[in-house]
């Protein structure tokens, strides 16, 4: 059974942006993240601030043609791995990329189910699109919030909160 972390609305890029600073404070070595949502829902842009967050080197972007990326940290803390599951079937094939869960922090996109099974304790973090909330004249300054709810798993994930 899920504990939910956080819920709430995200109106612009850079909110969500900000969000996953936010969150990438509550990150230690063997944290798991699995990013779900349509294409465009901001599942990059919140990985994006997860890496500013936890000081990443390099740019965080999506990974998709190398499934994984690892980025070193300034700091000197554990490893941002940020995987592009999209093209995996299985949690195995996510199993066969090899990486070091116990040493690092793994952002997995597109990841929905590929957790289960492979760590005891993980993050679900669910991105959904709504239209938008206001028609403007100007087609840019149209909202188009998203709902994005964080749920934890395990032990590790019981008692936090996105305060």
């Amino acid at each position: 059974m899920p504990h939910q972390i956080a819920k709430l609305e995200v109106s612009t890029p850079e909110a969500m942006h900000e969000l996953g600073i936010k969150f990438s404070h509550l990150l230690a070595a063997a944290d798991v993240v699995v990013l779900t949502g349509p294409l465009g829902a901001g599942k990059t842009t919140f990985t994006r601030g997860v890496g500013e967050g936890l000081t990443a080197i390099g740019n965080v972007s999506s990974p998709t043609f190398v499934i994984a990326r690892t980025h070193k940290r300034e700091d000197g803390g554990p490893v941002l791995v940020h995987v592009d599951a999209y093209r995996l079937g299985s949690p195995l094939e996510l199993d066969d990329l090899d990486i070091d869960y116990e040493n690092s922090i793994v952002l997995v996109e597109w990841g929905k189910g590929m957790a289960d099974g492979l760590v005891e304790d993980w993050v679900e973090i669910i991105i959904e699109r709504e239209r938008a909330t206001r028609h403007a004249e100007d087609e840019e300054e149209a909202v188009d919030p998203r709902i994005v709810a964080i749920n934890g798993y395990g032990p590790r994930w019981a008692e936090v909160s996105l305060a």
